[in-house]
């Protein structure tokens, strides 16, 4: 090998210069000052069995949310979905993905082929899979603390009471029941079994609805004088069971219009002195050979608010609520909707009426309310939605069919207190 490079260099030279090259590399490295640790504001603490970060942005910027700081799997409540429908395969199963104190450990269903494809997209073992028959069996099995009932209306009462028969705390679909009296028999029959029984009112936990009542409760809006509230969809296939009154129990004002009611109800904490209501359905259509089309009913609270409500089951899907009071408006656009909650604010500006926009982010409400319930089953909380909320709500749609059929404004009896059928307001972080 030549002692040369091909430019006619000397090696040596080429060499010794690679050998001080790395002499100086190799001094830099040793004489670099040392990395200091991350600050405590970027690591975070652990604080009572959570972990939380300091705010990292100016007072002017939204806080994030920080961890969700879920229980482990092992301490999470374990839920028997019952009933493997639209609801339940859509948007219950899944949104347990959210949770962070809940879990699903079993099914239960009459269609033992889609029970098996179900349990095995969510992990739950082939034992813990129930038919109707072999419900009761449920007793026995330890990881099941609750049950999520999501059956047609008409089967809500008996799958209650055997599940508080069973041992089981429930969470009940709404409507509750198709009539007050089964309203009435589910609430005693948790209450003998020592069960907590909560009914699925997932807009008292979705949170621009709930931001929407702490603001008309604080007086934002001044003196509320009205609420509007309207949920509309345009049905289809009249074969499905929510078109059969034998196990719907009603047409559109037991499955949306209740929406409107409760939602009227919760945000103002009072309960109504008066119904008036009429119903209309098309002449002709199968669609409604069995149950109600269209329902527009007023309640009269004792404040003096007057909330006008509407539902149908043919007209297209229109989800909006809005309280109107003496120094401002709010609204929830798409309020009884699954998802894409806008709340707005109408107010005066000095010379200028503003329009402003309120954004809170999103979150899964059917997360939030398994959470609750969760929450609920291991405190041994009353639910901010036990049974004595959709007792009331059966009460009150009673009252409106029959305003509706006699022409003529009922009257009922409304206890002073406020939320008097209501268990506690939620604490932050709970949900």
């Amino acid at each position: 090998m030549s002692d040369r490079t091909q430019d006619g260099v000397p090696r040596r030279t080429v060499l010794a210069g690679a050998g001080m090259g790395l002499a100086m590399v190799s001094a830099k490295a040793v004489a670099a000052p040392a990395v200091s640790g991350p600050a405590p504001i970027n690591e975070g603490s652990a604080q009572g069995g959570r972990i939380a970060f300091a705010a990292i942005h100016a007072e002017t910027e939204r806080p994030d949310a920080g961890p969700p700081n879920q229980d482990p799997p092992s301490r999470r409540v374990g839920f028997a979905i019952m009933g493997l429908g639209r609801l339940a395969l859509e948007n219950i199963l899944p949104a347990f993905a959210q949770c962070k104190h809940a879990r699903p450990v079993a099914l239960v269903s009459g269609d033992p082929e889609k029970m098996r494809i179900v349990a095995a997209q969510y992990g739950i073992a082939p034992t813990a899979c129930y038919d109707y028959e072999s419900f009761d069996r449920i007793r026995d099995d330890a990881a099941v603390e609750a049950v999520y009932v999501v059956l047609p209306n008409a089967l809500h009462h008996d799958a209650v009471i055997r599940a508080a028969r069973a041992g089981k705390h429930v969470l009940c679909e709404k409507p509750m029941a198709t009539s007050p009296g089964e309203a009435r028999s589910m609430v005693d029959g948790c209450a003998k079994a020592g069960k907590i029984l909560m009914i699925a009112y997932r807009c008292q936990y979705e949170i621009y609805n709930v931001d929407l009542s702490k603001r008309a409760r604080a007086g934002e809006f001044g003196d509320v004088q009205l609420i509007d509230a309207i949920n509309t969809q345009n049905q289809g296939d009249p074969a499905q069971w929510r078109q059969k009154k034998a196990l719907a129990g009603g047409g559109s004002l037991p499955d949306v219009g209740l929406y409107c009611l409760n939602t009227a109800r919760a945000l103002l904490g009072e309960e109504p002195v008066e119904v008036s209501a009429m119903i209309h359905s098309p002449a002709g259509d199968p669609r409604f050979a069995e149950v109600e089309a269209s329902v527009s009913f007023t309640l009269r609270f004792p404040s003096g608010v007057i909330a006008n409500c509407a539902t149908s089951y043919a007209a297209h899907e229109h989800r909006n609520m809005r309280v109107i009071g003496s120094k401002g408006v709010g609204e929830v656009e798409n309020a009884f909707g699954y998802e894409g909650q806008a709340l707005r604010v109408f107010r005066r500006d000095g010379k200028a009426e503003t329009n402003s926009q309120v954004s809170l982010g999103q979150k899964n409400q059917f997360s939030l309310e398994i959470d609750h319930m969760a929450q609920c089953v291991r405190t041994g909380t009353k639910p901010r939605t036990p049974g004595e909320e959709g007792l009331q709500d059966q009460t009150i749609m009673a009252a409106i069919y029959e305003s509706a059929r006699s022409g003529r404004p009922v009257k009922l009896a409304a206890p002073a207190q406020t939320d008097a059928f209501r268990g506690p307001i939620p604490k932050s972080g709970d949900v």
